[in-house]
């Protein structure tokens, strides 16, 4: 039996609108989620969530009870990043600004901060405020532990000590919003492990002198290193402590991928984790004692495993109240009876429900996107075609609703990354394209993530070649199939993918495949984004550095290869229209590689557009900008690849 919430309907946004024969305006795919971060509290008698009030971003908080709404704080054009609750009266909310360290000259960052809502009082309380001594940002989201009936959070921070920054764990009073350093780190220690009772039973090492990683673990008062292990790139992760409290799982890249392992405490001793534990899976935690309780891993559908027989039973039982429909746990009390879970699918489109497992009822709590209805979401498959050099290339394949799908128009919209992945989720570019009559193809080319290390290692030294042509064949597999015209393809991508479309626009490989480019905040020249990477954090070799040399097959920014590669060394081949978007508070990829590309192609007397997005970020978090990128992309292909 499902409900709707009255509460959750009056007044505020949840209205349902009436399903219409034709797609939903443009503008509804590229606002920002109308309802995002649902969290319940512990007791599971509250609900927070981001939604929008008049027009303006705020976070609500209902009261399950009574249900109605109790709370509402007004964000604004604030980034909220992240709500959980540190106890039944305490909201916290993790936000990020973009600002130049301290004022200082140099490239700006997006630096986090942390505040907590009070429900009893309804007062507001910024965490982590000092004096000289300490930074107020934090640089991981807050950890919470609730043991014998109190309530511990732990922030990471920055504290000075000769001028140096230094991570920092403190320890915060949530009656006062106080917060004192418990452990300050080293240059190689930054990361600590936090049993269920508020206790660090380990911290990690990183030496990027040594390129190694270690742990150490807490042995009568001292830390005690029992491992280390050569890491010039990917570093072996902590998934989480095991259920007896006595091991940590420990995920660690071994050639062919990632193999869990289990490290006993307080011995220090290595030995195989369970079978049920996977080492390219993400740790479940419980809410109540956050030690591991299962695994979940992203395929062509979420899949959650949990180890006790009982829970898997619940969830399976959960997930076929959404028969074919993709779920995903977003939020649960901590006796796991109250459960908010996000279903992706063609009868609900994308949308949040609330599952008592009590009662056994899903309560519908609304759409991700207001003004999007099930009709208005059109198919996503997963399919897999064959690269020139046989490799297999997954890929999803969106197709407008409503239409035979052959001879269709085509957007190739890589993703960023490169290391980074596609799913079957609702995708508010993919989507908004195909509702105007665009099949969209999103290829998982090799270097993408969640397909394998074997799929990813491919990619590796193939930026700008093998990667680049994979997208291609892409084109050309549909094409032989019939489902699209070779002669209306354009290419569309963000960060990677923006690298991507700029070098189909103009790399000699790709002549005579798109017919126009879309490159928001994309790499133009890798050489200058190496540059810039080397300059912001003072190394010629650092991890990072690493990871971006190994893609793009170099060791120095100075290699004479990264010039076959660059899309601004060849702009005198670019025979396509292009449009550049840019955010000038972009802290991942420099404005400066959209101005330079835009300064040559002007020179070179080539089409061009570029939009620069004030006060905008890498992943459009405004959406008034969010908007206008999906506005002005879409004009742009209807005018250069019509529909």
């Amino acid at each position: 039996m499902q409900t709707r919430f009255d509460w959750l309907l009056a007044g505020l946004l949840l209205a349902c609108i009436p399903a219409t024969t034709s797609a939903a305006p443009l503008e509804a795919y590229g606002q920002l989620p109308s309802l995002d971060q649902f969290t319940i509290s512990p007791d599971g008698t509250h609900i927070a969530y981001v939604t929008n009030v008049e027009g303006k971003r705020a976070v609500l908080i209902n009261s399950l009870v009574e249900g109605k709404p109790v709370a509402a704080i007004t964000v604004g054009d604030q980034k909220l990043r992240d709500l959980t609750w540190s106890d039944n009266d305490n909201l916290i909310m993790t936000m990020s600004v973009t600002h130049a360290p301290l004022g200082a000259m140099g490239p700006r960052q997006e630096f986090y901060l942390a505040q907590t809502y009070r429900l009893s009082d309804r007062r507001s309380i910024a965490l982590l405020q000092h004096g000289t001594s300490a930074m107020n940002i934090i640089t991981r989201l807050p950890e919470i532990r609730r043991y014998k009936g109190q309530t511990q959070v732990f922030l990471n921070g920055i504290t000075f000590n000769s001028g140096q920054a230094i991570r920092t764990l403190f320890q915060v009073d949530m009656a006062t919003g106080d917060s004192a350093p418990i452990e300050f780190g080293t240059r190689i220690a930054h990361g600590w492990v936090i049993d269920g009772d508020g206790a660090l039973i380990a911290r990690t090492l990183y030496d990027e002198d040594q390129q190694t990683w270690g742990i150490q673990i807490a042995n009568r008062g001292a830390w005690v290193t029992v491992a280390t292990a050569p890491a010039p790139i990917e570093t072996p992760v902590i998934q989480g402590i095991s259920q007896s409290g006595n091991a940590l799982y420990v995920s660690v890249p071994q050639d062919g991928g990632y193999i869990a392992k289990q490290l006993s405490m307080p011995d220090g001793k290595w030995s195989p984790a369970p079978d049920n534990i996977d080492g390219s899976a993400d740790a479940i935690l419980d809410p109540a004692t956050r030690r591991v309780i299962g695994m979940v891993s992203i395929g062509t559908n979420t899949e959650y495993v949990f180890l006790d027989p009982a829970n898997q039973t619940a969830w399976d039982g959960l997930v076929r109240a959404f028969p074919g429909e993709n779920v995903d746990l977003i939020s649960w009390s901590d006796d796991r009876k109250q459960v908010v879970v996000r279903v992706d699918g063609k009868r609900d489109g994308a949308s949040f429900y609330l599952v008592d497992l009590n009662t056994h009822k899903a309560s519908f709590l609304g759409p991700v996107y207001q003004g999007i209805e099930p009709a208005d979401v059109a198919d996503v498959k997963l399919i897999s075609y064959t690269a020139a050099d046989g490799t297999k290339i997954p890929a999803y394949l969106t197709l407008p609703s409503g239409k035979d799908p052959k001879n269709l128009p085509l957007i190739v919209v890589p993703h960023g990354g490169p290391a980074a992945r596609d799913t079957a989720e609702f995708d508010w570019i993919s989507q908004a394209l195909a509702s105007r009559g665009y099949a969209v193809l999103q290829p998982e080319f090799r270097g993408s993530d969640g397909f394998g290390w074997k799929h990813m290692a491919a990619g590796f030294g193939e930026w700008g070649r093998k990667m680049q042509s994979d997208l291609a064949d892409g084109v050309r597999y549909l094409a032989s199939q019939g489902t699209v015209d070779p002669k209306r393809v354009c290419i569309v991508g963000g960060s990677y993918g923006g690298y991507a479309a700029l070098a189909g626009a103009t790399l000699p490989s790709d002549r005579g495949i798109y017919r126009c480019a879309v490159s928001d905040s994309g790499v133009s020249d890798p050489r200058s984004m190496l540059k810039w990477i080397q300059d912001r954090y003072r190394s010629a070799d650092s991890q990072t550095m690493r990871y971006w040399n190994r893609f793009m097959g170099v060791t120095t920014p100075d290699d004479p290869k990264l010039q076959e590669i660059s899309p601004l060394a060849h702009v005198a081949d670019a025979s396509i229209p292009i449009l550049l978007i840019h955010g000038k508070d972009d802290t991942v990829v420099p404005i400066a590689e959209s101005e330079q590309m835009a300064a040559a192609l002007t020179a070179a007397g080539k089409p061009v557009t570029f939009v620069k997005l004030d006060r905008e970020d890498h992943w459009l978090s405004s959406a008034e900008t969010r908007q206008r990128m999906l506005a002005e992309t879409v004009k742009f292909l209807e005018a250069n690849n019509p529909p």
